[in-house]
């Protein structure tokens, strides 16, 4: 009975750390498109994490952040966003609504991925990891609006994170991008 119960617990211990994502780059996501979008492949960069909305005060930052990514955009940046509808049903259109609004109004190029929740029972598994120290080893950062940025490093560790009022062309952000 002690073998069995020695099994069963090493057996517990080893899934549940293959089902935890240590790291940024462990998680797949669906884009705006509805394709598999593995964040293993943004190995390397540094990625701001966004979660958008586009009927919200802070919309207008849509434009700060594709012009951050024309900027710096490329082999060692990006941006993604992820459209949620968590305040205030600041973002209540479809995914295809979504993307034709952020191409019309604002030229997005930078990937977007499908509409999630970033709180709440219904939290998505990345944000669960963003957002709680206990599953990604550095803090806490409860999402308190749309437009929260998250600062992932080449080794897909959280580096900082900027609240909604901070532009993305802030000198907080840009310099963070600039860092080696």
């Amino acid at each position: 009975m002690k073998t069995l119960l020695i099994s069963i617990f090493t057996l517990f211990i080893a899934f549940s750390a293959i089902s935890q994502n240590s790291d940024f780059y462990g998680f797949e996501v669906k884009d705006i498109d509805g394709d598999n979008f593995d964040l293993s492949q943004l190995k390397g960069k540094k990625v701001l994490v966004v979660n958008t909305a586009s009927k919200c005060g802070f919309t207008p930052q849509y434009g700060g952040l594709q012009s951050l990514y024309e900027k710096y955009g490329g082999e060692e940046f990006t941006i993604i966003g992820f459209p949620a509808n968590n305040f205030k049903n600041q973002e209540p259109g479809t995914d295809e609504e979504i993307k034709e609004f952020c191409k019309s109004n604002y030229d997005v190029t930078f990937p977007m991925m499908s509409k999630i929740s970033v709180k709440g029972d219904d939290i998505h598994p990345l944000y669960n990891w963003l957002t709680k120290k206990e599953n990604n080893g550095v803090l806490d950062a409860t999402v308190k609006w749309n437009f929260q940025k998250f600062m992932i490093n080449e080794k897909g560790e959280i580096d900082d994170v900027a609240y909604s009022r901070t532009e993305p062309m802030d000198d907080k952000i840009v310099n963070w991008i600039k860092s080696k």
